[in-house]
């Protein structure tokens, strides 16, 4: 069951994501997560803090309108389904169902009236890396 909405994720829009990221982390003392530029996508964090840098060529599935994109981290693939389902069921806007995505998010979209777009997401990177290491 959802617990509750989790804090919200920005997207910030830049040229590079790989020098973006840099700067981020020399300047700014974040950390990189993961991503490059090919991918469009990065994510950088520091604490509880985490942003989203993405090129021109991942914003275009969205049409680069100058709209704002929210990105909602849920805490697990069974919360971003659920959320799916009550937000399909009460008649939302959506653009894309639930997927498993290459940049390791499953996650689904939806706009609200103005065009916003509302990205739930939940990352499982975390999931494919202890699944890499194997038993203890």
């Amino acid at each position: 069951m959802l617990a509750g909405f989790p804090m919200a994720i920005p997207e910030i829009p830049v040229r590079d994501v790989e020098k973006a990221a840099e700067y981020y982390v020399r300047v700014l003392g974040f950390s990189f997560d993961w991503g490059d530029d090919a991918g469009g996508i990065g994510g950088i964090s520091q604490g509880e803090c985490r942003i989203f840098l993405t090129n021109a060529q991942f914003r275009e599935q969205y049409d680069g309108t100058g709209t704002a994109v929210i990105w909602l981290n849920l805490n697990s693939k069974q919360e971003v389904d659920e959320l799916y389902q009550r937000w399909r069921e009460a008649g939302a806007k959506i653009l894309a169902e639930p997927d498993d995505k290459p940049w390791r998010l499953r996650e689904f979209t939806a706009c609200d009236l103005d065009g916003n777009v509302l990205r739930v997401f939940y990352d499982f990177s975390w999931e494919l890396q202890r699944e890499r290491a194997g038993p203890d």
